[in-house]
């Protein structure tokens, strides 16, 4: 099966028109970074990166002290019998629609039926809802899913607007680029004049929006969803992809004409995104997340790290062993 024709099965919609094109499926220019964004410490290029810390010194990554109590937002749920979660279709490995049984499948897909079970019991109803990268935050507030496991990093901009369970993964900002004849070498001036794809409300547009990278010059084009960048590249409308390390994997590992390289010049903690108002289903969700991560080689953590990850990914632990990110509370 050629790479695109996986693309496409796995949910991706076709690119439409040319790497040059404006319409509402991609983007090329250069980025102009707004005057309000949030002040994020991103490593220069070439610097080790350090975890963000908000403008008042706070950690965005420390959330609720978990508890098994239904609050208003379980018992919403519990009455409902049903969980709505909003998911990703298209990012292998992380969640994607397998294209010889219809399902979907990946990491995020395990954690979100492990919290299923928890509220709702053995076999419990789930709906799966696919949403793009820059509608996560949207479907959130409308009250569309109950949350979002989707490989959504948090950020000191994103908590002003979502609340997050504990980091249950942590990646980086990193390029991915043709395994044959790249030009792109790196975060360097071999950028200058080439078309590099992210996804929009991505942290990766976050980044090519500071100032050290956007004077490396390249032309950027915007896309809704992680994998219609690969598709692009396939199809030699973008030069380069700058996604989380843990997206990008996937991806390499979907199509193996393609690689990471370099090192993550991020920090990327990722959570469960739910409603502000639903802070007892965030406690539940942290709950969940600390018996996953409990018993060591044993969790289920490393359980679903073995199954989905661990062939294409490196460990986080000591000696290379995965280890997932230990959890920081603020009450």
């Amino acid at each position: 099966m050629s790479a695109v024709l996986l693309a496409v099965l796995t949910g991706c919609a076709a690119p439409s028109g040319s790497g040059g094109g404006t319409g509402e499926r991609g983007r090329v220019g250069s980025v102009a970074a707004p005057a309000d964004d949030p002040v994020r410490p991103f490593a220069a290029p070439g610097e080790d990166p350090e975890p963000e810390k908000c403008e008042d010194g706070s950690d965005p990554a420390e959330s609720l002290k978990p508890s098994g109590e239904a609050g208003e937002a379980v018992e919403r749920i519990q009455d409902r019998g049903r969980l709505v979660v909003g998911v990703d279709q298209n990012s292998f490995l992380w969640g994607y629609r397998d294209p010889t049984t219809g399902k979907l499948g990946g990491f995020d897909i395990d954690l979100a039926k492990e919290i299923g079970k928890d509220i709702l019991g053995t076999d419990p109803d789930i709906t799966f809802k696919t949403i793009p990268t820059d509608q996560r935050i949207r479907a959130l507030e409308k009250g569309d899913v109950d949350m979002v496991v989707r490989t959504m990093t948090i950020s000191c901009e994103r908590i002003e607007e979502v609340a997050f369970s504990t980091a249950y993964f942590e990646a980086g900002q990193q390029m991915l680029v043709p395994k044959d004849h790249a030009r792109v070498k790196g975060f360097d001036k071999s950028l200058e004049g080439r078309r590099l794809c992210y996804a929009s409300g991505s942290t990766a547009e976050t980044l090519m929006k500071e100032d050290d990278y956007q004077q490396l010059g390249a032309r950027t084009l915007r896309v809704p969803n992680q994998l219609d960048c690969l598709v692009r590249m396939q199809l030699g409308e973008a030069d380069a992809i700058v996604t989380d390390s843990a997206l990008g994997a996937g991806q390499a590992a979907q199509d193996p004409s393609v690689r990471l390289i370099g090192e993550p010049v991020t920090v990327e903690p990722y959570g469960v995104a739910m409603n502000l108002e639903d802070e007892d289903l965030v406690r539940r969700v942290n709950k969940v997340l600390d018996d996953y991560r409990k018993g060591g080689a044993g969790s289920k953590w490393r359980a679903a790290y073995d199954e989905w990850l661990a062939d294409d990914m490196k460990g986080t632990g000591e000696g290379g062993a995965p280890k997932p990110p230990e959890p920081k509370y603020r009450d």
